[in-house]
Order: C-alpha cells, then sequence, then structure tokens
C-alpha cells in the first residue's frame, strides 16, 4: 500500500474510533463542537502511532486507542491556540475555529473534553502500557513539552528581540516535536520495546515538518492549507525561513529527513512507509 493510501486508511481508522467513543457522549453543544474540531485533519500523529504500533506487534484494537487519544490532544491544543487570546484565528482546516462557530466558552469547554477525552482512551481496560502511556501523554502536552513550547510562542510575541536558532528549535521541539514523539513511541510502548529508535525518528520528522510549516506560512496558499498564513512575518516573529532563508530552512529540512529516515535502519524495509511519511513533510502543501 502507498504512503498516502496508507495515511488514508489510518485516519479513516482513527475518525471512526474517535467517532464511537464520542457518540457514547451525552448530547450536547460540547459534543458537537468536539465532532467539527476532530474533522478535516491529515491524521498524521494518529499514523504514526498506528505504523509504529504494527512494527512491534500490537493489537490494531490498542493501537487504536492511542491513535484515537493523540488525535484528541491534538484538535484540543489546536482549539485552545486558536482562541482569540492566543493566536485568534477564524479559520482552522479549511473550517470556521470552534469559537467563530460557536463560542468562546464552547470551544474552551470543548478543548478541555478532547484532552480528557485523550487519557480516558489510553486508560481503556486492557490497553497494554495504559499507566505509561497516560503518564508520558502528559508529561509531552504538559509544561515540560507542548504547552511550554506554547508559552514561549507567546512571549517571542512581544520579547525584545527575536529569537535565535536555537531558542525557535527548541520553542518547536516542544510546541509541535513533543506529540510527534508521543506519537512514534507509543508503539513500542506499548510492545515494552526500546523506543529509542522512533524517539529519534520523530525528534527529526517533528522539526522538519515544523521548518515545512514555516515554508508553507511564507509562501503557500491559504485555500489550500485552510487557514491563515504569514501571520508570523507580520508579527515580526523569528521563525527557521526568517532566519535561515527559504533554500537554508529546505536544506535543513531536507536533511532533517535524511536523519529521520536512518533513524529507522534497525526496522528494515519494514519501515519504509515511516520514511516516506517523512519525505511526505517537507513536500506537503497544507
Amino acid at each position: 500500500m502507498s504512503f498516502a493510501a496508507s495515511l488514508e486508511s489510518a485516519a479513516a481508522a482513527v475518525a471512526a474510533r474517535l467517532a464511537a467513543a464520542l457518540a457514547g457522549l451525552p448530547d450536547s453543544r460540547v459534543r458537537h463542537a468536539m465532532a467539527h474540531a476532530l474533522g478535516g485533519g491529515k491524521g498524521l500523529r494518529g499514523f504514526l502511532v498506528l505504523e509504529g504500533a504494527a512494527l512491534h506487534g500490537v493489537d490494531r484494537a490498542h493501537a487504536l486507542n492511542a491513535a484515537a487519544a493523540i488525535e484528541a490532544l491534538h484538535a484540543y491544543s489546536l482549539v485552545h491556540d486558536d482562541l482569540p487570546a492566543m493566536d485568534d484565528d477564524d479559520l482552522r482546516r479549511g473550517l470556521p475555529t470552534v469559537h467563530v462557530k460557536w463560542d468562546e466558552a464552547t470551544a474552551i469547554l470543548a478543548g478541555d473534553a478532547l484532552q480528557s477525552l485523550a487519557f480516558e482512551l489510553v486508560c481503556q481496560p486492557g490497553q497494554p502500557q495504559g499507566a505509561v502511556l497516560a503518564l508520558e501523554l502528559a508529561r509531552a502536552a504538559g509544561v515540560a513539552g507542548m504547552v511550554l513550547g506554547q508559552a514561549l510562542d507567546i512571549e517571542a510575541e512581544t520579547a525584545p528581540e527575536p529569537l535565535c536558532l536555537e531558542q525557535i528549535t527548541a520553542l518547536q521541539a516542544g510546541k509541535t516535536g513533543a506529540l510527534f514523539g508521543w506519537a512514534a513511541c507509543a508503539g513500542p510502548r506499548m510492545a515494552g520495546a526500546d523506543h529509542g529508535p522512533m524517539a529519534h525518528y520523530a525528534a527529526a520528522l517533528g522539526l522538519a515538518f515544523q521548518i515545512a510549516d514555516d515554508l508553507l506560512d511564507h509562501e503557500g496558499d491559504a485555500a489550500l492549507a485552510g487557514k491563515a498564513l504569514r501571520k508570523d512575518a507580520a508579527a515580526s516573529k523569528a521563525t527557521f525561513v526568517s532566519l535561515l532563508g527559504v533554500e537554508g530552512a529546505r536544506a535543513r529540512a531536507a536533511a532533517l529527513v535524511d536523519e529521520a529516515c536512518a533513524a529507522l535502519s534497525p526496522y528494515g524495509g519494514r519501515a519504509e512507509t515511516l520514511r516516506e511519511a517523512a519525505r511526505f513533510v517537507i513536500s506537503r502543501r497544507k
């Protein structure tokens, strides 16, 4: 199966698992807002969970719980990131953001509920290493991971000097990289196996993904991206593009993809779809 077909299949399976989870919740504005927030994404983080789990012989049902969890957690982060107090965005994945479609209170509560759902999914009865998955998810999502990255990003908007390359790299390792790391390592963690190669792969992949995002923000098509672009430049924020230039950023992203692919050498040809995923992140247009 090609990478594109694998990604599409994984996204559909994860969406079905999330729909089943939402169907068991009381009918409410918040539930509908949660479903809205979960729609339209690439599903790359869930895909990483499923691929990593398959490499390590993890049962598909258990893998789907973890894959759905990371997509719910990611969706929560986007809902809150789009709020007026944060990035104040009106469009996400080509659709109105949750606070625009409903209101700020509903968006806050939907984000809270998606975060709770993520932990519920990894703690399902019989889920292998459920406590470990929950602990590592809390670390990846919290003030030592994604939240720290978001906080540093907000602080950078009013900093007297633009961030340097080292600071941008550290910021993005939390804001973007932490969830990629959890997703890639979930499979080996569920199997009780060494997650070192997948952690190395994810660290390079996450940084390449963010550089690609910066390139898209600089020169992409907002209609294809499904969100507002060029906001960083308007705010005079330092990015990989502003610090390295367009060609320098492309070269750095390509080197990171090579690094990610090399990290998968212990898996041989069985990890080729993951290598294709790495190449995809720097060629995507949205």
